[in-house]
């Protein structure tokens, strides 16, 4: 059974005091949603922007605003590096003031699916370095700590190894860029296809581990992980000090926790009873779309979070 179909009956059958806290949707201008107690989470989830534009409207500031009203308390986007200055700077403003912290945004030079690092050629690195140094004017005004980094394309026509040992001199030449910023680039392995490098949590654990700074560390993605790997506790156990970073994604579809099979319920217990037991606290990127559309999808969205973040 579809796991927001277990969830709607599951809520009319019980009640609300079933999923501790009932649904709370704040209402802004652009908003019909009724405006009700302002939930709370254990985890720090992170949603984008455009996923409550229906309800909060397109201003990317209401939008912040209908996210910490209803107990989402990061932000993730992943354009924010090709973003005005200015918006940035008042992104970085607004988070502040609502009590907010900043997610990821992408290190992106270009097109990161036409590059690779592993290549080892020099305009590849070149550029790259240069988008990091850009990566961290933004972050100071954003008031971001970490960028995700994607190392780009396999190649074919060079063993492994060597294409490893190019990966690494790059991110640590990166490293020396963020390490005196305090910030840190967070590497994702991917399975959008089967050409890129960087696909496996083990793999980018070995990569961390050979860089040797506080500044490159693993994003742990749980969408990617599960649709490459599975087994998700285990490898976030085995990855686990390496892992900076969490995002979220149901599969299939790659939309809110309870439209597919993964048991977000238990992993969100796993991440944070092991996050609390080592005095740590991750950002959850809700790197998805949503499973139905405008408000009313908005609205079961907040639903399916409240519901998961309930152990």
């Amino acid at each position: 059974m579809n796991r927001r179909n277990f969830l709607s009956k599951s809520v009319l059958a019980a009640g609300a005091t079933t999923i501790g806290t009932p649904t709370a949707v704040f209402a802004t201008e652009n908003s019909s949603i009724k405006k009700s107690v302002a939930p709370t989470y254990k985890l720090l989830y992170a949603p984008h922007f455009g996923m409550f534009e229906n309800s909060a409207g397109k201003d990317l500031f209401d939008q912040l605003k209908f996210m910490a009203e209803n107990g989402f308390m990061a932000l993730e986007d992943n354009g924010m590096l090709n973003r005005s200055t200015e918006t940035q700077t008042k992104i970085g403003e607004t988070l502040a003031k609502l009590g907010m912290k900043m997610g990821v945004f992408v290190v992106d030079g270009g097109d990161n699916w036409k590059t690779s690092l592993a290549t080892g050629k020099k305009e590849f690195l070149e550029n790259f370095l240069k988008t990091c140094r850009a990566s961290v004017e933004t972050a100071k005004r954003c008031n971001a700590k970490f960028m995700t980094v994607v190392p780009g394309y396999f190649e074919r026509n060079l063993p492994l190894g060597i294409q490893t040992a190019n990966v690494i001199d790059a991110l640590r030449r990166a490293c020396d860029i963020f390490e005196p910023h305090n910030l840190t680039m967070v590497l994702e392995p991917l399975s959008d296809n089967a050409d890129l490098f960087l696909r496996h949590s083990d793999q980018t654990y070995m990569i961390c581990k050979a860089v040797n700074s506080p500044s490159c560390k693993i994003l742990f993605d749980m969408w990617h992980m599960q649709r490459n790997e599975g087994r998700m506790t285990q490898n976030m156990d085995w990855c686990w000090e390496e892992i900076a970073y969490f995002q979220i994604g149901d599969e299939p579809g790659r939309k809110e926790p309870t439209t597919g099979e993964i048991n977000y319920k238990a992993l969100f217990k796993h991440i944070y009873d092991k996050s609390k037991a080592n005095n740590q606290e991750f950002i959850m990127g809700m790197e998805h779309g949503n499973f139905a559309k405008g408000k009313e999808g908005e609205a079961k969205l907040i639903e399916a979070y409240q519901w998961s973040d309930n152990f």
